[in-house]
């Protein structure tokens, strides 16, 4: 049973006589567990929902149009708590988190239902075989997965949980299925990559045409891995992500010459780190993986030029303006920022490249810069009127850094707007030009 928190005015739940604080029980039936149960069975024209009020069971019959809601709240978005992960990844970045930070951002959620309802991964193991049929009934598709590795031996110990192995088998249902998949693979160096990798690449590429995208990205990695006690891994060298790029383009050659698509596509991370140039935009054969961080930089760079292309304006008032990033984008946003002033010289951009001393110096993405780095490294230096930064630094609600500090903080502490941006060339154009 699920608590109704609230019932919509003029709702068909409403005229039917539901209230708050009634139970849910079942609709057409179907017990109803969570929201993927709701949502499913609610679909009907007709329905006859099952309801407990002071532990007295009772039926209401509702007509309505096919999808519409009837109008009941719940006290959580999914309906019930969300599932937690069970594994101990010798690569988790939340592991690798120093200890004082808010409480929310040491939860590791593993849920199937995020996954399809939110895009976030999952790695399998806390599923059952009812959950997976679950799914497939439901058609929730795409399910974003963490596979990491198809060695069954080599999952567990990356995952540090014995249904690792088992829940590869979930895979080959689902492609059986035609249950879509966008998959990831964190590269861990001297352990998943080399040999391995090619394995994984050529297992998954046979689940094609359900297969829609692997991702390859490399594990991140604190300065507090060695204090908390974890795993010992190292970073990629420059040559290294070379030849991890050489080896993962090859085999998507391959793909894209049988399948007709890649499949396999590397994160920008690596790119940088190997200080090769990324690819067009055309390469990413839609962006599928845009939010693993994979093509985000060929996007918002072929956005911001269509923009600064189309761009109607002759000229902008003249504005002094900022722009602070992490030492992997650094290049990316100065040479963004010489296009629109090339184009509009009264304006003037400064663009710093901030070091992430609060993770460590190898942890060089924008989204984890904290509002602690961005004040020691900015203080006293020429911001303009704004300065524009990740909205990923910043929580859901736009209001706190990693580290705790508020956005209104740093604004006040340096002086100037603190304006989160998109990455989006469209929104960074817009901010740049002041619209």
């Amino acid at each position: 049973m699920v608590e109704i928190t609230d019932v919509l005015k003029g709702s068909p739940a409403e005229r039917q006589g539901i209230r708050k604080g009634d139970f849910l029980i079942s609709v057409n039936g179907h017990k109803i567990a969570d929201i993927l149960d709701y949502r499913f069975y609610l679909c009907e024209k007709k329905l006859s929902v099952l309801l407990c009020r002071e532990g007295k069971e009772f039926t209401v019959k509702i007509k309505k149009a096919e999808y519409d809601d009837i109008g009941l709240e719940f006290a959580t978005f999914l309906m019930d708590k969300k599932h937690s992960c069970r594994n101990k990844c010798i690569f988790c970045f939340i592991d690798q988190l120093p200890r004082g930070m808010r409480d929310t951002l040491y939860f590791k959620d593993d849920d199937s239902r995020l996954s399809f309802l939110q895009g976030n991964y999952i790695t399998m193991t806390n599923l059952s075989d009812e959950d997976v049929s679950r799914i497939i009934k439901m058609k929730m598709s795409p399910i974003n997965i963490s596979v990491h590795t198809t060695n069954p031996e080599l999952r567990v110990f990356m995952l540090k949980n014995p249904n690792a192995a088992k829940s590869l088998d979930y895979l080959r249902r689902f492609a059986d299925a035609g249950t879509e998949m966008n998959c990831q693979i964190v590269l861990c160096r001297g352990i998943n990559d080399g040999a391995e990798l090619e394995r994984t690449m050529h297992d998954l590429a046979c689940m094609h045409p359900a297969m829609i995208h692997v991702s390859i990205v490399p594990a991140g990695m604190t300065k507090f891995r060695e204090e908390n006690k974890l795993y010992p891994l190292t970073p990629f060298s420059k040559e290294e992500a070379k030849q991890v790029i050489r080896q993962v383009e090859a085999f998507a050659e391959a793909c894209l010459a049988h399948y007709g698509q890649r499949i396999f596509y590397v994160g920008d991370e690596f790119y940088q780190q190997a200080e090769l140039p990324i690819p067009d935009a055309e390469y990413y054969e839609g962006f599928h993986a845009i939010e693993d961080g994979v093509g985000m930089i060929a996007s918002m760079k072929e956005e911001f030029e269509c923009a600064l292309a189309d761009a109607d304006m002759d000229e902008i008032p003249a504005r002094e303006v900022s722009v602070a990033t992490g030492k992997a984008a650094y290049p990316f946003f100065c040479a963004l920022s010489e296009q629109f002033c090339a184009k509009y010289p009264n304006v003037k951009i400064h663009v710093y490249e901030i070091e992430n001393r609060y993770f460590g110096e190898t942890v060089t993405v924008a989204g984890l810069l904290t509002g602690k780095d961005l004040k020691e490294q900015l203080l006293g230096k020429p911001l303009g009127e704004a300065l524009y930064i990740s909205s990923n630094t910043l929580r859901y609600e736009g209001d706190l850094f990693l580290c705790g500090m508020h956005i209104d903080e740093l604004s006040e502490a340096l002086g100037t707007e603190i304006v989160p941006c998109l990455t989006d060339g469209y929104e960074f154009f817009d901010k740049l030009s002041g619209i």
